[in-house]
């Protein structure tokens, strides 16, 4: 039997381990999608105890907490942190097979040197462990550090003044760059209530009035150029699909009047203009030469007693199995008939869509850069053991393995890029696996490669950091 989470841990062949430890291990993160908050980072937050960074706004252990019947009050409520961190530990004994509890060991042994298991009874233990070194050693910019990464891109509105990238940027103590990334869901989704609320925020940073697409569109480039011009190299958007209902612009002029003037939207009317709007925004991704991540197949906000208790990201939400390719595949020709396809990353909260984005990336594959076109890594409810072997396995059989950019953390916590090491050994399970059976040849230079550009170098290459 093998001792629990080893240095060897998920590693089984010596393939595998040569590659994990001689390589993989060694190189930089670089976490170009996560949702931190850069004013944590600007002031060196500490923290009082490990409930604060563990389950403040990680709605992954919620679900598992609810899962595990713990009441409310222990989970978002007004228990005290030590009695929310007893809940936790009590959950987690009974996480087996869950990524949360690797995770959470890999986290406790990286940071604070534990090498036991967190459960009900030795909950007293670590907490008084955890909670010593955070009080004595650690910082947000220590933990950053001490995981090696060297850039890091948060998640940011248009309207938002990205004061705090610039305070950072500012510091001279601090060299681990951190930069926004452009994500404007709110000025796509027409159909949501605070649609016109936000357009009249939208229109007094950017000093547009916004009144039609036009107008819209001369707001947005107005942010692109600030965003740009504050380092942002990066998009994002979270998509319920990626949708392809063409109209020309007199229609979607119609459709934002009547949206301003606080009536609804039909469906239609809906598709039709958060197609005008990212195919807009996508030619200018491919002018700026930014990176264009399309997230999609999230159903959102499904329990709406608990949404009305508690709001977004609690923990609420369900893989949507509804993604026609189809349309996707239409868009993407859209932009490529006048040669604007930025670069783009596409991932899928359903796992079925693997062969469907990996089959679909390589028609739009050019000499523009390698691995324009990337399936993302497997994603949110697929971010475990089974869904990244799904994923790399379907990407080398479908495209070029060897060009993937890797993992990021898309998470909240500064504790998660144990994530990065997490999928390192993943993959290097598997490559070494593949080696091992003979699948191919046991080529260290070449091998060495692929493991380094899968894990860092890739990516430095891909966003031109």
């Amino acid at each position: 039997m093998k001792t629990f989470m080893d240095k060897d841990f998920l590693l089984s062949t010596d393939s595998a381990k040569k590659l994990f430890h001689d390589y993989a291990e060694k190189m930089p993160v670089l976490d170009y999608h996560c949702h931190i908050n850069p004013r944590e980072i600007a002031e060196d937050r500490k923290f009082e105890n490990i409930t604060q960074v563990w389950l403040g706004g990680d709605h992954y252990k919620w679900r598992q907490m609810r899962s595990n019947g713990v009441d409310e009050y222990y989970i978002t409520g007004d228990a005290s942190d030590r009695e929310k961190f007893q809940k936790w530990a009590e959950t987690l004994e009974k996480l087996i097979g869950n990524p949360l509890y690797h995770w959470s060991h890999l986290e406790l042994q990286r940071y604070f040197g534990y090498t036991g298991h967190l459960c009900g009874d030795t909950a007293e233990e670590v907490w008084n462990l955890c909670n010593e070194q955070l009080q004595n050693k650690w910082s947000v910019r220590s933990l950053i550090k001490a995981s090696n990464v060297t850039l890091i891109c948060t998640t940011d509105d248009p309207v938002d003044s990205l004061e705090w990238h610039k305070k950072i940027a500012d510091d001279p103590d601090f060299d681990v760059q951190v930069l926004p990334a452009w994500r404007p869901d709110r000025a796509n989704n027409i159909e949501k209530p605070d649609y016109a609320d936000y357009i009249s925020q939208l229109s007094k940073v950017s000093g547009v009035q916004i009144n039609n697409f036009s107008t819209l569109k001369d707001a947005l480039l107005n942010r692109m150029d600030f965003f740009h011009y504050m380092g942002c190299r990066v998009s994002d958007h979270g998509l319920e699909y990626v949708m392809y209902a063409p109209a020309d612009d007199a229609e979607i002029d119609a459709i934002i009047t009547k949206r301003l003037a606080g009536e609804p939207v039909s469906k239609e009317e809906e598709l039709k203009y958060k197609t005008a709007f990212m195919l807009f925004v996508a030619k200018e991704y491919h002018r700026l030469g930014w990176v264009m991540q399309l997230h999609y197949g999230c159903k959102r906000d499904n329990n709406a007693y608990m949404y009305q208790q508690l709001g977004a990201d609690t923990g609420f939400d369900c893989i949507n199995n509804y993604a026609p390719s189809a349309q996707m595949a239409d868009f993407l020709n859209a932009l490529s008939a006048t040669d604007e396809i930025p670069k783009t990353i596409i991932y899928s909260l359903n796992p079925v869509d693997d062969a469907a984005i990996g089959t679909l990336i390589g028609c739009f594959q050019n000499a523009d850069a390698v691995g324009k076109l990337q399936q993302g890594s497997a994603w949110w409810f697929n971010d475990n053991k089974t869904g990244m072997i799904a994923q790399m396995t379907s990407l080398a059989n479908l495209g070029c393995l060897g060009n993937f950019i890797g993992m990021l953390t898309d998470s909240r916590s500064f504790l998660s890029y144990t994530r990065h090491e997490y999928f390192r050994r993943i993959m290097c399970e598997l490559l070494g696996g593949w080696v091992e059976n003979g699948e191919y040849p046991d080529d260290q230079k070449a091998l060495k490669t692929i493991v380094e550009g899968i894990c860092y170098n890739n990516a430095m290459r891909y966003f031109g950091f």
